[in-house]
């Protein structure tokens, strides 16, 4: 968030939640268990090998992402599986409605002492749960999965894809597949690939990876020889499945034809309220100083908006605050509440997994409003790799059809996303119907996918100075105090970046874009000796000062293991050598 404005300085508004005591108290302690889980884990992670930091060489984090993979992978047999440092809650597991109870679940209820219950009804598609499952846990699942690490101790969505890939890199082949089958799982038992494996998370899904990760998985096998028709043709009729969601209503943007992010529930989300203690009044003090968020906010004085936001009220006094002695003057307290659109924007922008950025206007508000560039390029390649998967299977009539709608998908993005006088794919704005003017490293997924021409790859790779710095790529061009904006580089859009870049024939451009990351990761890993989530890639630290949401910078970790090894593994063996004896990363 940026510094305050110079009508800040003379406006002091005070603003307090009227939550019960008894909710406050909760808050508190969530707030501590989260730190307490953390600790933990970072205590977990300290006991690294003693030349983690002294050795020049690879060998010390390739053991600890391999080692990695056990720590962070959960099993229904276990009894750390059903813990939610993101809630303080009894722990519950729900299977499907109507489930038989498997046998290592009924031995881990009377072991770990969890709450067993069905869900209260039979999913069959996204969006039929709309409203909060209580008392919140974990969704079941048939098979281990690795997890992203800290906070984070559930099966995620987009993250997944990231480990699987890492997971392949290491043969961890058995391990990468059984993932996979639990997205099967979900899309037949919850609806769709979810968010996370979360109660809480029934209402949303994330960035579509699906059928990456099938092809990922299969050709691993088919390498080993062991390919495995009948599983390609299952997650060929379920990914199809899946892709539906995403082309038809309230998914789709506007009447552009592409699609857009949205979640089915309603008010604030279950994990902002208990782990990010503080966000939501947060974001109505930055609406309330700033015009831009003044429709975000909904006026609750003298009992006025009765209708039901599902949001927290908040108290506000603003008060003119002169340079003087005098008192100041003060108006009358007012009561508000943040608007049923600003938490449908807020939910959309978790489903994209950019929690938080400004890209869609500040907080995120404005989601749901925009056909993305990164949603819509993932979706062409879902549609040409469900082309590719048929072909394989000999259904030549599938393979037409979705070359067909792969097409026509690209021809959109081209009309709505494409910025010729930028040299950008940017965002659409279907309210405005206007491109958006963030700069943002999603601009980048088109080459990943495969849609852009040469003739935009040469522009795209003439803009990598907004983005470039000492440590990798930053995810915009604008410092905001969140997460997902500048300072910040996270290893999923480095990987999917750089492997665009590569996959149009700029090499050596993708050589040093990888180097700097890998190095940035590896410079701190013999500082301190762990991975983290994020890096700030201008000062190529591990540090964090996130101003908003969660503000750890959580060690593991998942997406980072994986990308570090599939970057790696593409490097050229000078590069490789190179890395291994610079003490000190990229130069």
């Amino acid at each position: 968030m940026q510094t305050r404005s110079s009508l800040a300085s003379q406006i002091q508004d005070t603003l307090c939640t009227v939550h019960a005591d008894r909710l406050i108290s909760s808050l508190r302690m969530a707030s501590i268990f989260s730190v307490l889980i953390i600790s933990m884990a970072q205590v977990a992670y300290s006991q690294r090998p003693a030349d983690a930091v002294s050795s020049p060489g690879l060998t010390p984090i390739l053991n600890y992402i391999s080692s990695g993979w056990d720590t962070l992978t959960r099993s229904m047999s276990t009894c750390d599986v059903v813990v939610d440092p993101k809630l303080v809650e009894d722990s519950v597991l729900y299977l499907p409605a109507h489930f038989p109870e498997p046998k290592a679940v009924q031995e881990m209820k009377s072991r770990c002492h969890v709450k067993v219950q069905e869900l209260p009804q039979t999913i069959t598609g996204p969006g039929q749960v709309t409203t909060a499952v209580n008392p919140p846990g974990l969704l079941y699942l048939e098979h281990d999965y690795v997890v992203p690490g800290g906070r984070f101790n559930e099966m995620y969505g987009w993250d997944s894809y990231f480990i699987i890939r890492g997971l392949v890199e290491n043969g961890r082949v058995d391990l990468a597949r059984g993932m996979v089958d639990n997205f099967f799982f979900e899309i037949e038992h919850y609806g769709t690939v979810l968010n996370a494996n979360r109660a809480y998370y029934l209402t949303r899904s994330q960035p579509p990876f699906l059928t990456s990760e099938i092809l990922a998985v299969y050709q691993a096998d088919k390498a080993a020889g062991q390919a495995d028709r009948a599983w390609l043709e299952k997650g060929y009729q379920l990914a199809s499945k899946d892709h539906e969601m995403w082309s038809r209503d309230p998914h789709l943007a506007g009447d552009t034809g592409l699609a857009r992010y949205y979640d089915f529930g309603n008010g604030p989300t279950a994990e902002s309220l208990k782990d990010e203690t503080g966000f939501y009044r947060q974001v109505a003090d930055y609406f309330l100083l700033h015009s831009e968020g003044r429709s975000y906010i909904v006026d609750r004085t003298g009992g006025k908006n009765k209708e039901n936001t599902a949001g927290s009220e908040y108290a506000v006094q603003v008060c003119d605050v002169r340079r003087t002695m005098e008192r100041a003057a003060c108006d009358p307290e007012r009561r508000v509440s943040l608007s049923p659109d600003y938490y449908k924007g807020d939910r959309a922008m978790r489903e994209s997994g950019f929690d938080i950025s400004f890209r869609f206007r500040p907080y995120g508000a404005a989601t749901h409003h925009f056909a993305p560039v990164c949603l819509n390029s993932l979706l062409y390649k879902t549609e040409d790799d469900l082309r590719q998967i048929a072909l394989m299977l000999g259904r030549k009539d599938d393979a037409k059809l979705w070359e067909q709608r792969a097409q026509e998908r690209k021809s959109r993005i081209q009309k709505y996303l494409w910025d010729e006088k930028r040299g950008l794919f940017m965002d659409y704005n279907v309210d405005s119907g206007t491109r958006s003017d963030y700069e943002y490293i999603t601009t980048y997924y088109p080459l990943w996918a495969g849609l852009a021409t040469p003739e935009q790859a040469k522009a795209l790779m003439k803009q990598l100075p907004l983005f470039e710095h000492p440590g990798g790529l930053a995810m915009s061009s604008r410092e905001t105090g969140v997460q997902w904006d500048l300072p910040y580089g996270w290893a999923p859009t480095q990987m999917l970046a750089i492997e665009g870049v590569r996959r149009y024939g700029f090499s050596e451009d993708a050589d040093r874009l990888s180097y700097a990351f890998l190095g940035t990761v590896l410079e701190n890993f013999r500082s301190d000796g762990t991975i983290r989530e994020k890096y700030n890639v201008v000062t190529r630290s591990s540090e964090s000062h996130v101003e908003s949401g969660y503000q750890q910078n959580v060690i593991g970790f998942g997406w980072t293991n994986g990308a570090f090894l599939v970057l790696l593994h593409a490097l050229p063996k000078s590069s490789v050598e190179r890395l291994e004896k610079d003490q000190f990363g990229a130069k």
